[in-house]
């Protein structure tokens, strides 16, 4: 497989994270969810206005993995008031980490997962966090196996559907 390319993504990208960002969600939750739930949250949670707010906020950085030019997955990472809950000045959130169906399995998740671990350690936070939703055992096992730990739960909101996800972080620094 030729190489895989981890890419900051810039203001011109925003239909790509768009489609991404569609597609990926699509692709991961569809199965378990109605689908009047899944058409409202794709159309409000990737409008082309939320991702171009988010896209200008400082706080908050996207990047692509790409395959020659095609983007097979995305991350996205959020730092002090624009994590969207502990807003901890010395964490650093990995709100996103999605990698196209066909991927799967090809380590895309790992290369994005290791950005963001990078760009921790270069913004000396003390740790990483995240919510994964409690019926996505994959992911759950992927940050498990990349030393996240369980520490609490939030509710997520599909559409009128109440979803809960499992919070979890990793220390960068050891004590």
């Amino acid at each position: 497989m030729k190489s895989i390319e981890i890419v900051k993504v810039k203001k011109i990208d925003l239909p790509d994270l768009q489609q991404i960002g569609k597609q990926t969600f699509f692709e991961t939750f569809s199965s378990g969810n109605t689908e009047e739930n899944m058409s409202k949250y794709l159309e409000e949670g990737f409008s082309l206005e939320k991702l171009n707010n988010e896209l200008n906020d400082t706080n908050a950085e996207f990047y692509f993995a790409k395959l020659q030019s095609q983007v097979i997955g995305y991350l996205k990472l959020n730092f002090g008031q624009s994590q969207t809950e502990l807003k901890d000045e010395k964490a650093l959130e990995i709100e996103r980490i999605y990698v196209l169906k066909e991927f799967h399995g090809k380590s895309v998740g790992q290369l994005l997962y290791d950005q963001a671990i990078k760009i921790a350690k270069d913004k000396q936070v003390d740790y990483v966090w995240l919510g994964v939703w409690e019926e996505n055992p994959r992911a759950i096992s992927f940050y498990k196996k990349n030393g996240f730990v369980e520490f609490d739960k939030h509710i997520f909101k599909l559409g009128d559907d109440e979803q809960t996800d499992i919070m979890m972080k990793m220390y960068l620094k050891e004590a």
